[in-house]
């Protein structure tokens, strides 16, 4: 009888395990509910409550967020999917041990934070220097990162703020803040966990900007349509135009053969100008060779010799006249 017992026993063992399932996991939709992995059970309230944990490299494709680690928490299921939550995030040992150096300071902080949805996040942040830093360097630092947190937190979400920290805008907030009191090399939040999920439901702002750019369009239509008309206004007046210009011109032809022949003469007189101009040089540079003073200078010597040839000439007449 117990051999019998334990054979029937065995047999429903193996029926259990044929009754499981499978369930798809999905991100929640901050991630745009992406599959992150397929699971079993036997019965779906068991999967309730369960972790898993993704590499933010499986849901981009982007090799350089492979360091990241995502842990999601299943809490609905619906058929065959089961939806999750973000539960927070981590980043690998190897490539926090790549940032932290010898003679190098670490300066890191624990800050819980409230959003605007109404959830709180414990935010776990630290900085690196390029030399040791004293205490009081260390304290202005770490409030300079709770501020920050603390301003970005309250006028986010849940999920906006998730995303700042996983792309870097927070790190890259700090940073800037950081830098005005002390020099620091980087900053990076290395770890999340969400205490309470959030308690109010707020849209989130995607398509609140498809609105946005929808209700701009409108107006520009409208302007498009106003510069279509104006041009079509103008097109109408240009042949007006035109076909009072065709009329001048057959009253003025003459003016205009005159027009053009002026215009061939002063083509030509143009090389005419360039070719007087060195003969102005010339002459400017003959009158610098010949001194007008000096002239006037010999006609003065040669009436004074013709004076004086005209007195001699006159004392020898009365000299004759004399004998």
């Amino acid at each position: 009888m117990a051999k019998a017992r334990s054979r029937t026993a065995a047999r429903k063992v193996k029926d259990r395990w044929k009754a499981k399932g499978w369930y798809n996991i999905q991100a929640p939709p901050s991630f745009d509910n992406v599959t992150v992995a397929d699971t079993l059970a036997d019965n779906p309230d068991n999967l309730i409550n369960r972790v898993t944990e993704v590499s933010l490299q499986d849901l981009t494709n982007d090799f350089r967020r492979s360091h990241i680690k995502l842990f999601f928490k299943i809490h609905k299921i619906e058929e065959t999917t089961a939806h999750t939550q973000f539960v927070g995030h981590t980043l690998t040992s190897d490539y926090l041990r790549r940032m932290i150096r010898r003679r190098r300071s670490k300066i890191d902080g624990v800050y819980d934070v409230s959003t605007r949805d109404g959830a709180t996040i414990r935010v776990k942040p630290f900085a690196t220097t390029d030399k040791r830093v004293q205490n009081s360097q260390r304290k202005i630092v770490r409030e300079t990162m709770k501020k920050t947190i603390n301003d970005q937190a309250k006028t986010c979400t849940l999920a906006e703020l998730v995303k700042n920290i996983l792309d870097g805008k927070t790190g890259s907030d700090i940073y800037k803040n950081c830098k005005k009191l002390y020099p620091v090399k980087r900053v990076e939040i290395y770890k999340t966990e969400v205490i309470s999920q959030p308690t109010i439901m707020i849209e989130e702002k995607k398509p609140a900007k498809k609105e946005e750019k929808e209700e701009p369009t409108e107006p520009e239509k409208v302007e498009k349509k106003t510069t279509k008309k104006k041009e079509k206004t103008e097109e109408v007046k240009e042949p007006e135009t035109k076909e009072e210009k065709p009329e001048e011109p057959k009253k003025k032809k003459p003016t205009k053969k005159l027009a053009k022949k002026p215009a061939k003469k002063a083509e030509k007189k143009e090389p005419k100008k360039a070719v007087k101009e060195p003969a102005v040089k010339k002459k400017t540079t003959k009158k610098t060779l010949v001194k007008p003073p000096a002239k006037k200078t010999t006609k003065a010597k040669t009436t004074t010799k013709k004076k004086t040839t005209a007195k001699k000439t006159t004392a020898k007449k009365t000299k004759k006249a004399a004998k």
